[in-house]
C-alpha cells in the first residue's frame, strides 16, 4: 500500500514537473471549487443539529433526523416538493423536445442570412435578465393592460388573472422558460450536428433520400447520445425549478400550484429563520436529485450504452 501511495505520488510529481502551466491554469478553478461548492458542504451539519446562530454549527446540539421528521409531517413541504416534480416533469415533457426541433429546422435552413438572422432572434431572450422577464409576462398578462387580455377582450372574452389563479401558473412560466432558454439550449444540439460526416447525407442523395429521410435517419441517429446525455442532466434536475424566477412570479393565491422547494426553503430559512428545518428540506432535494440523476445515467448505459460516467 505504501509502495502504491509513493509510485502515485512520484508520478503526480513528475506530471507536475513536466506541465506545471496546465496546473497553473487549472489552479483557480481548483480553489474556486473548493472554496464555493466544497467548503459550504460543512454547513450540511446544521440539518442534523438544533441551530443556533449565536452558539454555532459546532455548538448546537445534535437531534438526528428530528427535522427530517418534521419535513414529512408537513403538508406545505409535501405541497411544494409534489409542485416541484409537477412542474420539472411537464417542462421534461413539453420543453425539452423544442431546442432538439429547433436545431433540426436551423439545420434545414439553405440561406445563410436568413438563418443567422433566425438564431440570432431565438438567441437573444436567454441573454435578458430574468428579472425583465417577469416584468415582461406581468405587463403582457395584466388583467387590464396586457396585450393578452386586451386582444381577448376585443375578441368578446372575458379577461384572465393570470398570475392569480392556480391553473394558469404552471402553463404561463412553462412557456415563458422555453420562450427564454429554448433557442440558447439549441446550440448544444447544432454542435452536435455539425459534427455529423457529411459523407454519410451525400451517399443518402445518391440513393435518392429525401431531406426529411435524411433528418429521421441520419441526423436524429448521430446525436442521440448528445440528446441522451441531456436528458440525464435534466432529469437530475427535476427537483430544480427556477428559484429567481417563480419567486418573482408566484403571489400567495398560486401557491398552490406554485409553491416548490426552493421557495418553501427560502421562506422557512431566511423569511421564518428556521434554518436548521431549511438546510434539512435543501439536503432532502440534493439526495433525490443524485438518485435521480445516478438512476437515469445507469438506465442509459444499460439501454443505449451511453452515460455521463
Amino acid at each position: 500500500m505504501k509502495q502504491s501511495f509513493r509510485n502515485t505520488l512520484h508520478s503526480f510529481a513528475e506530471d507536475f514537473r513536466l506541465d506545471w502551466q496546465l496546473y497553473l491554469l487549472l489552479a483557480p478553478m481548483v480553489i474556486w471549487f473548493v472554496l464555493f461548492l466544497y467548503k459550504p458542504m460543512y454547513g450540511l451539519l446544521i440539518a442534523f443539529k438544533d441551530f443556533s446562530i449565536f452558539r454555532g454549527i459546532e455548538r448546537s446540539p445534535w437531534v438526528g433526523f428530528a427535522h427530517f421528521e418534521v419535513l414529512f409531517q408537513n403538508d406545505m413541504f409535501i405541497r411544494a416538493f409534489w409542485n416541484t416534480i409537477a412542474i420539472s416533469g411537464l417542462g421534461l415533457i413539453f420543453a425539452f423536445p423544442i431546442p432538439i426541433i429547433l436545431a433540426l429546422m436551423f439545420n434545414e435552413v439553405q440561406n445563410a442570412v436568413a438563418k443567422r438572422w433566425a438564431q440570432t432572434i431565438v438567441y437573444l431572450p436567454h441573454f435578458i435578465s430574468v428579472v425583465i422577464v417577469a416584468g415582461i409576462v406581468i405587463n403582457f398578462l395584466s388583467p387590464s393592460t396586457g396585450v393578452v387580455n386586451l386582444l381577448l377582450t376585443s375578441l368578446g372574452f372575458e379577461p384572465i388573472y393570470f398570475l392569480t389563479r392556480p391553473e394558469w401558473f404552471r402553463p404561463v412560466f412553462i412557456g415563458s422558460s422555453v420562450w427564454k432558454e429554448a433557442g440558447f439550449e439549441s446550440i448544444v444540439y447544432l454542435a452536435a450536428i455539425a459534427g455529423v460526416s457529411p459523407t454519410l447525407y451525400e451517399s443518402a442523395r445518391v440513393d435518392g433520400a429525401s431531406r426529411w429521410q435524411m433528418m429521421w435517419r441520419i441526423t436524429l441517429p448521430c446525436i442521440l447520445p448528445t440528446i441522451i446525455i441531456m436528458l440525464i442532466i435534466r432529469i437530475g434536475n427535476l427537483v430544480e425549478v427556477g428559484f429567481e424566477y417563480i419567486i418573482l412570479l408566484y403571489r400567495p393565491p398560486t401557491y398552490e400550484t406554485a409553491d416548490v422547494v426552493s421557495t418553501f426553503i427560502y421562506r422557512t430559512g431566511l423569511q421564518g429563520t428556521q434554518y436548521d428545518l431549511a438546510t434539512a428540506a435543501g439536503l432532502f432535494n440534493a439526495v433525490i436529485a443524485f438518485a435521480l440523476v445516478y438512476s437515469a445515467n445507469r438506465i442509459s448505459r444499460r439501454l443505449s450504452s451511453t452515460s455521463l460516467w
